[in-house]
């Protein structure tokens, strides 16, 4: 099997965070259709945009992620911060689609995606896998070449 390529960097990040940025971003995917409200993918979409795109610290998840990683006494683990920067940008496409397709009324289309985005989160969350690394490997990748 090919060997996984993540994009890499000098800054490093928090991985007891990111997981916790993880935990987040799959309830507020569910409250979304819980409550049938567009609100929590918006939030999250403002969220992955600050993690993705800027250089800013302090997304909402992220300050949340940090009190309870304080609450709960996590240890700092410090991780590779570009991979993380990549599944954010991807989180941003995926919530995007959450969010308009279900102001379009594609109730079904937008469970779908938003099933997709659960799924890559619970495994950052529970095992500490990153989907986004197997995706650079396989299709970003391959375009570079």
């Amino acid at each position: 099997m090919k060997q996984i390529v993540c994009p890499i960097s000098n800054e490093q990040v928090n991985e007891s965070l990111t997981r916790l940025n993880a935990f987040f971003t799959i309830m507020l995917v569910i409250a979304g259709f819980v409550f049938n409200s567009v609100l929590f993918p918006l939030v999250l979409l403002a969220d992955f945009y600050v993690r993705a795109f800027t250089k800013s610290k302090f997304s909402p998840l992220s300050v949340a992620s940090a009190g309870l990683a304080r609450l709960l006494n996590l240890n700092n683990k410090p991780t590779d911060k570009a991979p993380k920067i990549f599944a954010a940008r991807l989180g941003f496409i995926m919530t995007l689609m959450v969010a308009t397709l279900f102001l379009l009324q594609l109730y079904t289309a937008s469970m779908i995606v938003a099933g997709v985005l659960i799924f890559c989160a619970l495994l950052e969350f529970a095992f500490n896998i990153c989907l986004g690394c197997i995706i650079y490997t396989f299709l970003v990748l391959p375009l570079y070449k």
